[in-house]
């Protein structure tokens, strides 16, 4: 399932990083019930080893999840190259597929199309040929040269959050306004859950590099191609 030439969101294998996750937060748990009960039968010492065993994992933890973002690069993919996201038995790709600008008042209208397609060559051995997949939300913005970020105002097509099976694809047209002055645009897709900050090599995790979709702009026209419709 693992392919480093693919560019994704994380840069550790997702099932290992999400089992860590989960085995951290049982493991937490577990040991403070542990410490809760060894303090409530007066034995102190073995409280004072549970906690003392907790902190050691958690400094383990989060020296692998500060290593691998570390580890991480910044990339920036040209039109129509794929941002893989693993769905821990199958992969999802994003890429852009047509983009357009427009003026509106002292701003522009930015009209991104991006495209879903559930990669059949990512299917585990053990997951159904024809099982649909339920993507995880995704959040989506555009980012300039100077930093700033722009949500949509609007999104069109079909949601992100719509089932495929594998082999499938399906098209979403966003619309952003934007600056007139905003240059060097960048798409970012990316996973909007607050866990996805504890995940070890999850981009969204503490100091890790983002993975961006190019959105070239030629002028007022975006030479990618005309949107759909």
């Amino acid at each position: 399932m693992w392919n480093p030439t693919e560019f994704r969101n994380m840069n550790f294998p997702a099932p290992v990083a999400v089992l860590g996750f989960l085995a951290a937060v049982a493991g937490i748990v577990l040991s403070a019930l542990a410490a809760v009960t060894f303090l409530f039968v007066r034995k102190a010492q073995w409280a004072q080893r549970v906690a003392t065993l907790v902190a050691a994992g958690a400094v383990v933890y989060f020296v692998l999840l500060l290593g691998m973002s570390l580890a991480s690069r910044e990339v920036t993919l040209t039109p129509g190259q794929e941002k893989y996201f693993c769905e821990i038995d199958c992969h999802l790709a994003y890429s852009i597929i047509a983009s357009r600008a427009e003026l509106a008042g002292s701003q522009r209208e930015l009209r991104v199309l991006v495209r879903t397609r559930f990669d059949e060559n990512t299917i585990s051995s053990q997951r159904p040929k024809n099982a649909p997949l339920t993507p995880n939300p995704r959040h989506v913005l555009v980012v300039d040269g100077q930093g700033r970020n722009f949500e949509a105002l609007m999104t069109a097509g079909t949601p992100l959050t719509r089932a495929l099976i594998p082999g499938e694809s399906y098209e979403t047209e966003f619309v952003f306004r934007i600056p007139a002055d905003a240059a060097n645009l960048r798409l970012l897709v990316t996973n909007p859950g607050w866990e996805e900050h504890l995940v070890i090599g999850d981009e969204n995790s503490f100091g890790h590099e983002k993975t961006y979709l190019a959105v070239p702009v030629a002028g007022l026209d975006i030479t990618v191609g005309d949107l759909r419709g």
